[in-house]
């Protein structure tokens, strides 16, 4: 997407603001908003929460979001048996009322909670959403457990349920048992109990993440493919309009089961306004307008226009909260280790010496990471050693030393590169620019960038298209597994025909699969996360990747914004959101 002036993005936002229709009683200015209902406990019902990200999403169908803008908005339009806790990241009834886990550990059982209703929609009779039943879950369950090209949560299950493996085979040659999936049981009307192989503390986790999300058999049928943008689901929120690499508008679920502690229906928004710009230092200029709710991520050119040595706001940004945390991810630069070139450990190594991270880190990022200098689990997990992972620190001598090794003295006889990166904001753009120059200056190289669009870039380095990449994780779940299960074996392809999701650097190692084996099957904590960190420095010091830094999440929000808790996975419940009626609130919503 060619860049947009700030002019360009605050009218792309009012006419986006049309969109909301029915949501609202007047248009003023281009603005969808009316005063607000006070509710007993002190919240508010009304308004229009409006945000921007600078990509667009790949996909809203439940098993095929594998991004964090399609995850921020399928959160809040679907819901599973579970879901995250926006303030600690906890686990939390959803769709079930309540569920168990087995003395051994293997046993989950849900109870469906009574009257969830899905959304108003032409797949069903009358247009009328029904009351989900245990049919439901059961059908979703059994269909996250067949392997297909849209399916990426296949992987996440195949090697923990009971007779996944089993039920993915027989589906695969057009005879699927009826009974479906053999460790998935429906118990009775209200009742569904999921059997799991070993142990795993996180699955609970994995059923709150989109894998895990209930829709309506009526849907599939009706749509197909199309639930790619055609969305049925439970959530706060249904999917009302949408433009599309544009923006869309969710209206509140007005039959939503959620009631507060006072016993007030939520959520307490009328709806939300996304918009699809990748001008960063426009989003936040827009944000000060009072055209956006809120802004995620400062544009690295503006950090010290926002905030002064001692990360608090300056005097034209005071107004605003600031909301900092050590985020659950890892930006990254990937090595396509099964190809011609970076199936060369030390070459790898040489690169991964060859970047000042530090320097990035500093000037670059403003202070707003951590160097890269452990693997890929982050240093913000409580209770997990980073200290022992240790990664690679900047030594140029030694990069050079290692590039002598790998066949290519002073970068003699190596191949024009090219280092691509998604587009989005200029963020990409300055790190890969900084990481060129070190890397062209250190180990004599030429090496160029493209740019691609996001959906284009997946694609790219999910079929094995691209050497040398730009890429990133944010957790799933709070679990240093959901980082090191990216590098297991069983994630690789047979060929780059096939799309590797999950391990899209194809790195394969039968010690590292090993310990990750011994850690899954380790009940108690403080082993389990000793063998993740032994794990993890088998993998770094193979250099499938090469971290650049772990994140520092920072955003800035309204002042009348309440209850929108910043946690490190940047997980979002706007159901829980309510504005409060100051006077920032009627400068901004109302005139």
């Amino acid at each position: 997407m060619r860049k947009i002036t700030n002019g360009l993005l605050i009218l792309s936002l009012l006419l986006l603001a049309a969109c909301a229709g029915e949501s609202t009683s007047e248009t003023k200015g281009g603005k969808k908003d009316k005063a607000l209902k006070e509710a007993p406990g002190g919240k508010y019902y009304g308004g229009i929460f409006t945000m921007n990200d600078t990509e667009y999403f790949r996909s809203l169908f439940p098993l095929n979001i594998g991004e964090v803008v399609g995850h921020r908005i399928g959160n809040q339009i679907y819901e599973g048996l579970v879901k995250l806790s926006q303030t600690d990241l906890s686990v939390q009834p959803a769709i079930a009322e309540k569920y168990t886990v087995s003395e051994d550990g293997k046993v989950y059982t849900f109870t469906l909670r009574k009257g969830v209703m899905f959304h108003d929609d032409p797949c069903f009779e009358g247009g009328k959403g029904r009351e989900v039943t245990i049919k439901d879950i059961k059908y979703c369950l059994d269909r996250l457990c067949v392997k297909t090209a849209e399916n990426k949560g296949y992987e996440f299950v195949s090697d923990r349920i009971v007779g996944a493996k089993e039920y993915n085979a027989a589906a695969s040659k057009g005879s699927a048992p009826a009974e479906g999936v053999s460790g998935i049981k429906v118990l009775d009307d209200s009742t569904i109990q999921i059997s799991l192989v070993q142990p795993f503390a996180s699955f609970a986790s994995i059923l709150s993440m989109p894998f895990g999300y209930i829709y309506p058999k009526e849907a599939m049928d009706k749509y197909g493919s199309d639930m790619r943008e055609k969305t049925v689901g439970t959530g706060p929120f249904y999917l009302k309009n949408l433009q599309p690499n544009q923006g869309l508008v969710l209206l509140r679920n007005e039959k939503y089961w959620a009631k507060d502690e006072q016993g007030n229906q939520r959520p307490y928004l009328d709806g939300i306004r996304w918009s699809f710009i990748s001008d960063q230092k426009g989003e936040l200029m827009a944000f000060k307008k009072g055209n956006l709710d809120m802004t995620y991520r400062l544009p690295l050119e503006m950090i010290d226009e926002v905030l002064d040595a001692n990360k608090k706001l300056k005097p034209d940004y005071a107004e605003f909260q600031f909301q900092e945390t050590p985020s659950l991810s890892i930006y990254y630069y990937g090595f396509k280790n099964k190809g011609e070139l970076f199936n060369n450990k030390k070459l790898r190594q040489a690169f991964s010496y060859a970047i000042d991270k530090q320097k990035i880190v500093d000037y670059t990022m403003k202070g707003g990471a951590v160097p890269g200098h452990y693997g890929v689990v982050p240093p913000s997990f409580k209770d997990y050693n980073n200290d022992v992972v240790q990664g690679y620190k900047y030594d140029p001598k030694k990069a050079q030393q290692l590039m002598a090794e790998a066949g290519y003295p002073n970068g003699k006889g190596f191949p024009e590169l090219t280092l691509q990166i998604n587009s989005g904001g200029t963020r990409n753009e300055q790190i890969a620019e900084a990481a060129q120059k070190m890397l062209t200056d250190n180990l004599n190289i030429k090496l160029q960038i493209s740019k691609v669009p996001w959906p284009q870039h997946l694609e790219a380095t999910e079929t094995g298209k691209c050497e040398f990449w730009r890429y990133g994780w944010i957790a799933d779940y709070p679990d240093p597994e959901n980082f090191l299960n990216l590098f297991l074996s069983k994630h690789v392809p047979a060929t780059f025909a096939e799309n590797a999701y999950i391990n899209s650097p194809r790195y394969v190692n039968p010690e590292f699969d090993k310990v990750m084996e011994q850690a899954l099957a380790t009940v108690d904590k403080a082993e389990r996360y000793k063998l993740y960190q032994k794990a993890d420095k088998i993998m770094i010091d193979d250099a499938p990747i090469l971290p650049i830094y772990y994140e520092i999440d920072r955003r800035l929000v309204q002042s009348y914004v309440r209850n929108f808790d910043n946690n490190s996975m940047e997980y979002r419940d706007l159901g829980v959101v309510w504005f409060e009626p100051t006077d920032a609130f009627k400068r901004n919503k109302l005139n």
